[in-house]
């Protein structure tokens, strides 16, 4: 669901940047309030693993289409609202200008489909009162914990991604692209990424399960006062685990992602070629808005992009991909470190200063 520049006229996309800056802002001002030094090795490993996660694409059965994770969900579930999404807009932004993974005009839209409702709504709306709830309260702690990990996650994923994708549609409306009418972009995208949305939230789920039970106080919302709630590993150990888990899904299983367009790739221009519908039919070589703000947000991200859609320049080597899972994967984990060091530094010295 990664935007081009081509979908935004300049006005929605610095409409879209402004949004999305002053939610930073805000989760900045936020994450400064907490012990920020404390979410340093979950943070780093996290958003590793969600970037890694998102080179991924898995097919849809019998669309010709593919999805990825988003894991906004993921990301708030397990550190937060405020820092899930500055995760996530640093995935995106590494995304963008390292591996020209959307367009960087389009990087605050991106940033508001993709993260703000998975971290906010999904959280504040799903996952915080699901997990909260007496629900299943006659069945033993553990189990209801599963139960609702898995409940909140598939609940949290498809409605984020429902909003993120009917976000996508309004973005490309209201920015003027007669290519693209209002009602059938609707009636395509929505379903593709009910679907993916489905998938994504089995994934979030089976991660979000395995921490419950690895270390149960990582995750947000988990009452860990009951006995039978007891870690099975050290933090340490966790944390190692789910850095091997990267490892292996950006450097080895990327290298398995399907070859179909993902969902808005797939609406809009379909898959013919491989014997699908061509859906709204657009020239990919032509198709959008052209505006000297796009040429030179695309100038910029052609110096930027050292590893362009996550394999070596000018080379269909596999070891690229396998190259851009590991290190955009290490780039993700060293800046959202960066992050919460600058929010503990902050919060200091702020303590400091009012001492």
């Amino acid at each position: 669901m990664h935007m081009a520049d081509a979908l935004l006229a300049p006005a929605v996309a610095a409409t879209m940047y402004a949004a999305s800056a002053v939610t930073v802002g805000t989760s900045v001002k936020t994450l400064k309030k907490d012990e920020a030094t404390a979410k340093l090795p979950t943070m780093a490993v996290t958003s590793a693993l969600v970037f890694a996660g998102q080179m991924i694409n898995y097919t849809i059965p019998g669309t010709g289409s593919s999805g990825h994770l988003c894991g906004g969900m993921m990301l708030s579930a397990l550190l937060g609202p405020q820092a899930g999404f500055l995760s996530m807009v640093v995935i995106l932004t590494i995304q963008c200008l390292f591996f020209a993974d959307g367009g960087l005009l389009a990087l605050g839209a991106n940033c508001w489909n993709m993260a703000f409702y998975g971290c906010f709504v999904g959280y504040y709306l799903l996952w915080k009162p699901i997990m909260r709830s007496k629900l299943l309260g006659k069945m033993g702690a553990k189990a209801a914990g599963r139960i609702k990990i898995i409940l909140a996650s598939v609940l949290g994923c498809v409605i984020t991604l429902q909003l993120g994708a009917f976000s996508v549609v309004l973005e490309t409306s209201i920015s003027g692209i007669t290519e693209l009418p209002l009602g059938a972009f609707v009636g395509i995208m929505q379903p593709i990424h009910l679907a993916i949305g489905l998938i994504e939230g089995l994934i979030t789920s089976a991660v979000l399960v395995f921490v419950y039970e690895a270390r149960p106080e990582l995750l947000m919302d988990v009452d860990t006062s009951d006995s039978a709630l007891q870690s099975k590993y050290s933090l340490k150990t966790t944390i190692l685990i789910l850095a091997v888990v990267v490892a292996i899904v950006g450097g080895g299983l990327s290298l398995a992602a399907s070859s179909n367009p993902d969902g808005l790739e797939w609406s809009m221009f379909g898959n013919a070629e491989a014997g699908y519908s061509e859906n709204m039919g657009l020239n990919e070589e032509d198709y959008g808005i052209s505006s000297a703000a796009a040429e030179a947000a695309g100038s910029i991200q052609e110096k930027t992009a050292f590893l362009p859609d996550y394999a070596f320049a000018g080379s269909d080597s596999a070891a690229g991909t396998t190259v851009s899972g590991l290190v955009g994967s290490a780039i993700v984990a060293g800046v959202a470190l960066l992050i919460c060091m600058a929010g503990g530094f902050f919060r200091k010295k702020k303590v400091t200063a009012k001492a």
